[in-house]
């Protein structure tokens, strides 16, 4: 009768060794949109002439950046508040007046065009700049290229994992999850100078970049 091995063999044989491993890649790209928020912030100890004044600043902002030209769909209001104002003498609040914020988000197909357009509101009474920041108007193809490339690396070093063990790898994966999301790409580099006649806001390069984690099994 041929000797059957140990159960514990058996075992060992019927369940295969997992590598689990996380591959990142990242895919760069040129931004094709410039989004920008400025606007008019005034103060007065009257809350109408506050509003007044805040109102007259910002109509003048708008109709200058219409004239650029800019299509009145790519202005729009991104935050209107009203506030009111202390100070605190002696260890009490005095009222001072009213603060009055208004401020406007345009949206440009070209960035190049931003520094233009920062110089045209302020000019025209934008006294706070809060953002400029250069995007894609559709990152999802970077990162689904990124994403492919984040899986080939996992691949990769499961592969090298494997080798070093002597193992032999199981040729699909047990799972593969995504670690990440399609991001709203974060400026590479954004630089304000002011040795020119036009601030030249610079979109440098974006990083779309994408991770995930993969299980093999091996035998």
């Amino acid at each position: 009768m041929t000797p059957q091995p140990p159960i514990g063999a058996l075992h060992r044989q019927a369940v295969p060794g997992r590598i689990e491993v996380t591959g990142e890649a990242s895919v760069s790209a040129q931004p094709d949109r410039a989004v920008i928020v400025l606007g008019a912030v005034t103060e007065n100890v009257s809350l109408t002439e506050a509003q007044a004044e805040n109102t007259e600043a910002v109509t003048r902002i708008i109709a200058s950046l219409k004239a650029l030209p800019l299509p009145e769909d790519a202005i729009a209001t991104s935050d209107y508040r009203i506030e009111m104002q202390y100070a605190f003498e002696d260890g009490k609040q005095r009222f001072t007046g009213y603060r009055v914020t208004h401020l406007l988000q345009i949206t440009l197909d070209v960035p190049a065009r931003a520094g233009k357009v920062v110089d045209t509101a302020v000019a025209n009474g934008a006294n706070t700049v809060t953002s400029v920041s250069f995007r894609l108007a559709r990152p999802q193809p970077y990162y689904h290229a990124a994403l492919s490339a984040a899986v080939r690396e996992a691949q990769s070093k499961a592969e090298t994992v494997a080798r070093t063990l002597g193992a032999r790898l199981s040729p699909h994966p047990q799972l593969v999850e995504e670690l990440s999301r399609v991001p709203e790409p974060i400026p590479y580099q954004t630089a304000m100078l002011a040795d020119s006649k036009v601030t030249p806001l610079q979109p440098g390069t974006l990083q779309v970049t994408a991770s995930v984690k993969v299980v093999y099994a091996y035998l």
